[in-house]
């Protein structure tokens, strides 16, 4: 990922009072990093500095701004956006909810016709290198695509900071190139996308704040494909409730029938993409090797594991010994 974040952050770290050497030994950075003008940093060695210097400094919003944002505020934050209905609930629960957060930019919808604006005032930061517009902007764009499950293509980006040597950079984060110097932060899309359902829970969202940041630093695109969205509702099967056809199409805004036509023009299917989800969450297990074929059989919902052996050598043309751990995978 882009160094830059990196060495800004360590800057912010050092600013802050913080000795970085064992905060970069837990993240498994080499110390020297800053000194290397292009020095590689994978996103999960920068989720895992963030998380350290979080928990050294107590700290969410890393000392920029007028208050410390305590532990658990963006978890606190993100409870009211998963309960929403839609991706206009979520903004308007957003935008609320930075009016009462102590600490927290505060941000404002701006609704005009075809294009939906979510200003963010960063005024009142400490951020002399810019890097709260960055990764505030960055961080509200990936959990707003997180929660509907999908890709929400950016028409309008702007940010209140001058062009750096590195703007190229940002294509890859945000998808397309800020306006620089405006004076707040600004996201645009599709208002369209407002009727976009949100597709996650409170299960989901407790896996994704144990991964914070982790999806901040990824470059993941979320498949704005109808397929995706039903994957990823289909795939809360594997945690307990197993929604059907007709819960599936309720949660999406359409009829059964509708959905089946989108998906078929798509290659797949209902049933399809349950196969797939099964297929892979057998070979998840099979790979950790901490389960039984009968305990996994009972908690993907198989009356017995033979059944799930069958369903496995034809999805995959292999036994399920052939996944174990040690064993010559199927070329």
């Amino acid at each position: 990922m882009p160094p830059y974040y990196l060495g800004r952050l360590l800057r912010y770290a050092e600013r802050c009072g913080e000795d970085v050497r064992p905060l970069l030994r837990e993240a498994g950075i080499a110390p020297d990093i800053a000194s290397r003008p292009r020095g590689a940093v994978t996103p999960e060695q920068m989720a895992r500095f963030t998380q350290a210097l979080w928990d050294h400094t107590g700290d969410e919003l890393w000392g920029l701004g007028r208050a410390p944002v305590p532990r658990g505020t963006f978890h606190l934050l993100c409870i009211p956006l998963v309960h929403a209905r839609d991706l206009r609930g979520v903004v308007a629960r957003f935008e609320r909810a930075t009016k009462v957060l102590p600490g927290v930019p505060e941000a404002r919808a701006v609704h005009g016709g075809r294009l939906t604006r979510i200003e963010i005032d960063l005024r009142g930061l400490d951020d002399p290198e810019h890097l709260g517009a960055d990764l505030i902007s960055a961080l509200l764009h990936r959990v707003a695509g997180w929660l509907i499950g999908r890709r929400i293509p950016l028409r309008l980006l702007e940010l209140p900071c001058p062009a750096p040597p590195y703007v190229s950079d940002y294509e890859q984060v945000f998808g397309r190139i800020p306006v620089f110097g405006a004076p707040a932060a600004v996201l645009g899309f599709d208002s369209v996308l407002l009727e976009a359902p949100v597709v996650r829970d409170e299960a989901d969202l407790a896996g994704y704040i144990r991964e914070a940041p982790h999806e901040l630093f990824r470059t993941r695109d979320y498949g704005s494909a109808r397929s995706d969205q039903v994957r990823r509702i289909l795939e809360e099967g594997l945690r307990g409730h197993r929604p059907d056809s007709a819960e599936v199409a309720a949660r999406l805004g359409m009829s059964p029938q509708h959905l089946r036509r989108l998906l078929r023009e798509e290659g797949t299917s209902m049933s399809g993409l349950r196969q797939e989800i099964l297929r892979d969450a057998v070979i998840t297990s099979l790979l950790r090797g901490d389960e039984s074929v009968e305990e996994l059989a009972a908690r993907l919902g198989y009356s017995e594991a033979s059944a799930l052996r069958r369903a496995f050598r034809r999805w995959t043309g292999a036994a399920l010994g052939a996944y174990r751990p040690g064993a010559s995978l199927p070329g």
